[in-house]
């Protein structure tokens, strides 16, 4: 009976010991010679038989070759991978001693005939606490079809507890399992191959997929910014994500982490350090064609980074300090030669100044002239010889200012998006636009866009998403430096216009052109002095101080969205207002810019535009005013200032266009006197 024993806990059931798939492996019930107590004791040791089996099966079940393995049984059972494989490895490993085990009982009992099954219990004691303890694993394994790094993080989660042959039996087969990881990590990491058919790594190729029904709601909740929600917010803030796959250049492929195959051990900015590397091994590999791009991103480093992984996986247990500092030590190898490639090879700083001097109208002079040769094209809605008719004037326009660069004016292109075609984008990003992303564009200027070519390797930090919030900013500043040249033009025509008996009826007409001139200068000067010119030096700055590609991304990305917040991009009260007085100032130029005087029907429109800017001159600074008072946005108490510098603003009741007389010592001072000499003054 000792040798049935020896072999139904082998994994060979006989007549003595049966096995059910239900009760597992028992003493027969036909053998009434058989003491009550003696079946207790047998069947006691049939539980580990009874758990062996169950391994084996397991273990032959997915062991398998790979694409066999997932033809045969992912249909059936939905496991398969190659950690799934290297688990079975370690479990098999770990049943080792247990063989040896038996072997040396059925030595000893050849033997020593007279031993009895009591020293089967003694030898065979270890292993009761061990396999109930890894079934619970496998059975876990098994029922929520864990896949992938999930397998290390069960696996760790069941190692965590207090009987130590459990722990190190799960370390073991956890170190088995780390070794399919430092593999994928090795080909990521210094070849920027993702070698991860089966989808079981935290790395993935394509966009994020955080938009769970779950979180929906969540997402769309308003945060109180204006009317702004989460997800939106989201959307503006976080510019390395890619709206849409589709959007990505050929020779930029996206990667983003699955954090729900990161084990817990694994930090996220360590998982983040892992994808920059292999996204920057890749892009150079991929790309690192001609005479100037030869070299490693690596430093030719390759084979020290891979004996310290390979070092990393011979270790027992795995130790994070060491796992995390290695992850450092290769990316700040890359983050370095990348800033050297950047800034120094490809000239960013050269290419920022670009991207200022046409995005964000840096060269005032060269818009100035476009938009007087332009006017007339883009006043009416746009057609299919629009695009072509507008950079025509783009590069008349270029070659007045003497801007005749071969080089930099064919990556530039105007573009007129006459049909609405970009309906897929982010609704955000239209924020600034004058019509509804459904309709056509009721003016060639709603539609008018700018497009650059990046080159490589701009284009990991100039993606097609961070090109298109620059056209969000590009939109906005055009359309104030456009009302702000009409009110010019407007001016101009005034001073013409003055001696004529006419004019001593325009009063009104020359008030509120004062007004809305001393609004949008003060706006246009914010824009371009508080804002841009401020935010750019601090960018330099900060690429100037660094040698890590990193912090330069970081940096261009908190460049780019202070751009849209202090911008009031982000504050949806008070762009709907500052859009409502841009749209009032250009109806009024388009209104008295006429060559007769107005009739009746025109003193009407005229009384309804100044209505109309006071209303929303006075709602623009109650905004300004309730957040300087809470002081909680200093660019909107920044904005207020340069409004408000000598109170006059405050003194007229926080309405612009209003035209009674204010009262000093000296009599009645009239409203419509130069508004840079406005004062507050009592009696």
């Amino acid at each position: 009976m000792i040798h049935e024993l020896l072999l139904a806990l082998s994994g060979f059931p006989g007549t003595i010991f049966t096995w059910n798939k239900r009760n597992g492996l028992q003493v027969s019930q036909e053998l009434p010679f058989l003491h009550p107590s003696e079946v207790g004791v047998l069947n006691r040791q049939c539980k580990l038989g009874s758990d062996y089996i169950r391994f084996t099966e397991f273990m032959e079940q997915h062991t398998g070759h790979v694409h066999a393995q997932v033809r045969h049984m992912g249909a059936q059972t939905g496991l398969h991978g190659v950690y799934l494989r290297a688990f079975c490895t370690g479990l098999d490993s770990m049943l080792q001693p247990y063989r040896q085990a038996l072997l040396d009982l059925e030595h000893e009992f050849l033997g020593d005939p007279h031993l009895t099954i009591s020293h089967v219990n003694y030898k065979l004691d270890q292993f009761q606490l061990l396999f109930p303890s890894v079934m619970v694993v496998v059975e876990t394994i098994r029922a929520q079809k864990i896949h992938g790094c999930q397998i290390l993080e069960t696996v760790y989660k069941h190692s965590c507890g207090g009987l130590p042959p459990v722990r190190t039996a799960l370390e073991k087969i956890l170190c088995v399992c780390h070794g399919v990881l430092y593999k994928q990590l090795a080909a990521w990491m210094l070849h920027g191959l993702l070698l991860d058919q089966h989808e079981e790594l935290f790395i993935r190729q394509g966009p994020s997929g955080s938009g769970s029904s779950a979180n929906q709601d969540e997402e769309d909740d308003d945060l109180g910014l204006g009317g702004l929600s989460g997800k939106q917010l989201r959307e503006l803030q976080d510019l390395r994500l890619i709206e849409e796959e589709n959007m990505l250049a050929p020779s930029l492929q996206q990667f983003s982490l699955r954090t729900e195959m990161l084990p817990s051990y694994i930090p996220v900015r360590v998982a983040e350090k892992i994808l920059f590397v292999g996204e920057s091994v890749q892009m150079f590999e991929n790309h690192n064609h001609g005479p100037s791009r030869t070299g490693s991103i690596l430093k030719h480093r390759e084979d020290v980074f891979a004996s310290e992984l390979h070092r990393l996986k011979q270790q027992p247990l795995f130790s994070l300090v060491d796992f995390e500092n290695l992850i450092d030590h290769i990316r700040s190898t890359v983050a370095e030669h990348l800033w050297t490639l950047m800034v120094e090879e490809a000239d960013l700083i050269e290419q920022l100044k670009i991207i200022k001097d046409f995005f964000l109208l840096g060269r005032g002079e060269l818009y100035q002239v476009f938009i007087d040769l332009a006017q007339h094209m883009l006043k009416t809605p746009p057609t299919a010889v629009t695009e072509h008719d507008v950079n025509v004037a783009f590069q008349q326009a270029a070659h007045k200012v003497l801007l005749d660069d071969d080089n930099l004016l064919p990556l530039l292109h105007l573009t007129v998006d006459y049909q609405s075609k970009d309906k897929g984008k982010s609704q955000i990003l239209r924020i600034s636009l004058d019509t509804s992303p459904r309709e056509p564009p009721q003016s060639g200027w709603a539609a008018l866009g700018l497009s650059y070519r990046v080159q490589w390797p701009l284009h990991i930090l100039f993606t097609p998403a961070v090109l298109e919030k620059y056209n969000v900013v590009f939109r906005y500043l055009l359309s104030v430096r456009r009302v702000q040249s009409q009110l010019q033009h407007l001016w101009a025509l005034q001073m013409q216009r003055k001696h004529l008996k006419s004019s001593q009826t325009d009063a009104p007409q020359w008030r509120l052109r004062n007004h809305m001139a001393f609004l949008i200068d003060n706006l246009q000067y914010y824009l371009q002095v508080d804002v841009l010119e401020s935010q750019f030096s601090q960018l330099l700055a900060q690429i100037n101080s660094t040698r890590d590609f990193e912090s330069i991304r970081l940096a261009h990305d908190h460049f780019l969205s202070n751009l849209l917040a202090q911008s009031f991009i982000l504050l949806k009260p008070v762009f709907h207002c500052l859009s409502e007085i841009l749209e009032l100032c250009h109806s009024f130029c388009s209104l008295v810019g006429q060559n007769s005087a107005l009739d009746e029907r025109g003193a009407a429109q005229l009384d309804l535009l100044i209505k109309g800017f006071r209303r929303q001159s006075s709602l623009l600074f109650k905004i300004l005013s309730s957040v300087r008072n809470h002081q909680i946005n200093s660019d909107l108490a920044q904005l207020l200032l340069r409004l408000d510098y000598n109170k006059y603003y405050t003194c007229s009741g926080g309405t612009l266009g209003s035209f009674s007389f204010s009262v000093s010592e000296d009599g009645p001072i009239p409203a419509e006197r130069g508004v840079l000499d406005f004062s507050c003054v009592t009696v």
